[in-house]
């Protein structure tokens, strides 16, 4: 299945125009004697209409980033800097979610940005029926709604995610896992929302209801068009479902690239270990891997690469210099140098030529521009004049008419510049 793709403030650089929600420099910090920052200088864009996933190991800081974009986040969890913009369809002047006061909040979220739970028992009151749940929505959002409008409206939600209307006068602990979850996203979009954060939706659910789910989620974005943030730990399945997908490790994104291109040829070594760790249901028997070690303590200064401790590419660097999210580097075959492995609306003969033509100049050659950034110095050519290993640094293949010598790299959009980024 392939998915298809306080007063305010204005942002210090106007994203793309198909943007539809922006955040920059995110930081999240859980109070206490030894605070931990989970979630660290995080910067991302959706695009209107897309999923983007965000992946990575339990406690790398993909739920904390979720709340902390819906303003959702409790104590002791605090947001110690960062912002977040919304850029409604019709057009209006962008959101400050960050500044927004609590009456202009409610209002807010739920209607424009809303979100699916890792756990739907949870998130559901089980001593309160399905219809009263529902009613609380309408009455709280839209209370000039009659009696009668609300439960028509709840009835069309349980049936637009496959729900029998019936349902309506019962209660969560008559459903299954896969139902209570579908009410989950049924509530969710109750509001038409722009947005839906979907954290970890189809966790503890067996293959065939967790295929089920995903395909009504597809089904529904294509119908009502909004954006999805799809969280989980499980890589292969964001890049089967997700458009673009975000890496996350310590609490930082590590490598942010086009789904496929990841799928094929991952650039950072925690990337390529989460690959190696899952079984792939299509591709060839293999031997899985599992990723030795343990995550960092973020209650601590970590100097250098977080991942240094459990990466087996680890050179002296890595223990020193912080890492920045630069283009990965790729080795082409028939070239003596490294090129940037993020070609847009180019060939990859052409790109080849391109630099070999700009090897003659004595200018330094030009980004070639895209959405794929890695935090790894083994793609920085002053601290590894060599490169990457074959395994991190392979060109990705992409389907075309063209001949096979004029395979053509799908049009990712312009680059996303973030603070601290190397362009």
């Amino acid at each position: 299945m392939t998915f298809t793709p306080t007063t305010a403030t204005t942002p210090t650089s106007k994203p793309a125009s198909d943007v539809v929600l922006s955040a920059r420099n995110i930081t999240v910090e859980y109070g206490g004697e030894r605070p931990t920052r989970a979630v660290r200088n995080v910067s991302l864009d959706l695009r209107r209409g897309e999923v983007l996933g965000i992946a990575g190991e339990s406690g790398c800081g993909k739920s904390t980033l979720a709340f902390a974009l819906t303003r959702l986040l409790r104590p002791p969890a605090t947001l110690i800097n960062g912002s977040v913009h919304f850029y409604g369809a019709d057009g209006s002047d962008p959101v400050d979610v960050i500044g927004l006061d609590p009456t202009a909040l409610r209002h807010f979220r739920w209607d424009k940005i809303s979100m699916v739970f890792q756990s739907a028992m949870n998130s559901l009151n089980p001593v309160t029926s399905l219809r009263r749940q529902f009613s609380d929505i309408f009455e709280a959002h839209v209370p000039e709604m009659s009696s009668d409008e609300r439960d028509e409206r709840s009835r069309s939600l349980l049936e637009m995610v496959g729900i029998d209307p019936h349902r309506l006068k019962g209660f969560p602990h008559e459903l299954s896992g896969g139902m209570r979850q579908r009410v989950g996203i049924a509530m969710a979009l109750a509001l038409n929302p722009e947005v839906v954060v979907m954290d970890e939706p189809t966790t503890a659910l067996d293959v065939v209801v967790q295929r089920d789910i995903l395909e009504e989620i597809n089904a529904l974005r294509q119908q009502l068009g909004f954006s999805i943030i799809f969280i989980t730990h499980d890589l292969p399945l964001l890049v089967e479902i997700s458009d673009r997908l975000i890496v996350m490790y310590a609490g930082e994104i590590v490598e942010r690239a086009p789904s496929e291109w990841v799928g094929q040829s991952p650039a950072h070594p925690y990337t390529l270990a989460l690959q190696e760790s899952c079984p792939d249901l299509l591709g060839e028997r293999r031997e899985l891997r599992g990723i030795a070690g343990i995550p960092p303590d973020l209650r601590v200064r970590i100097e250098g690469c977080s991942f240094r401790p459990r990466c087996s590419y680890a050179f002296g660097p890595c223990s020193t210099v912080h890492p920045e999210l630069i283009p990965p580097l790729a080795q082409v075959v028939g070239v003596p140098q490294l090129v940037e492995r993020t070609p847009r609306d180019k060939s990859i003969t052409q790109m080849v030529d391109e630099k070999s033509s700009l090897r003659q100049s004595p200018a330094e050659p030009p980004i070639l521009g895209g959405d794929w950034r890695v935090a790894c110095h083994l793609h920085n050519r002053e601290l590894n004049p060599e490169g990457p290993p074959l395994e991190l640094a392979n060109t990705p293949q992409y389907e075309s008419n063209t001949s096979s010598s004029q395979q053509s790299a799908p049009n990712v959009g312009p680059d996303l510049e973030l603070p601290g980024e190397v362009q």
